[in-house]
């Protein structure tokens, strides 16, 4: 009989679990779990945009285009009349840098994980919050009344609706290898 109670089970680790599972399905499921691939690739995925996000808007064209989304933002259009365009452009980038760094440091530190997805998950909420408050995000389609859509810019501000939930697994992931690492200590 298992002891263990569900929050414990979920600290045990899984490797192994594909040769209990039964079906074609719940084996693959298993597959991808034992080699940790959700984490992986999330973890990889937003590391690599964040850098390159952060990067792009220390140029010219990548300041000038968040222009509009920050001066609409009820939450950040201060950031821009405090600073400049260029060096608030360059402060955003920058914090996604440093997001990104304190994930890569998490492999190794998962605190360092765990911070770097809670600056994460700051900036996406923001970010998220732009869908409502930026012009031309959401849009009426001719010949179709009474209907709303998110245009393309509103999907591209969407999808960090779903880097906000990712920002959150990656806090969840780094969180339960530090408690692992602090149970060790």
């Amino acid at each position: 009989m298992n002891t263990l109670s569900v929050q414990e089970q979920d600290m045990v680790s899984y490797a192994g679990r594909s040769t209990e599972a039964k079906s074609k399905l719940t084996k693959f499921a298993a597959w991808t779990r034992d080699r940790n691939l959700p984490f992986l690739i999330i973890s990889i995925g937003m590391i690599v945009m964040l850098l390159w996000a952060g990067s792009y808007k220390m140029t010219s064209p990548g300041a000038e285009g968040i222009v509009p989304l920050v001066s609409n933002s009820h939450l950040i259009s201060w950031h821009f009349k405090v600073f400049d365009t260029y060096i608030g452009s360059d402060l955003i980038g920058l914090t996604e840098i440093v997001a990104a760094t304190l994930m890569l440091a998490g492999y190794s530190r998962p605190k360092a994980g765990i911070l770097g997805g809670l600056i994460a998950s700051i900036m996406f909420f923001v970010t998220s919050t732009m869908v409502i408050t930026t012009p031309g995000a959401i849009i009426s389609v001719p010949g179709i009344p009474g209907m709303r859509y998110m245009s393309f810019l509103g999907l591209f501000l969407f999808k960090d609706v779903i880097a906000l939930g990712a920002s959150f697994y990656l806090i969840s992931y780094f969180g339960k290898r530090a408690i692992i690492a602090e149970k060790k200590n």
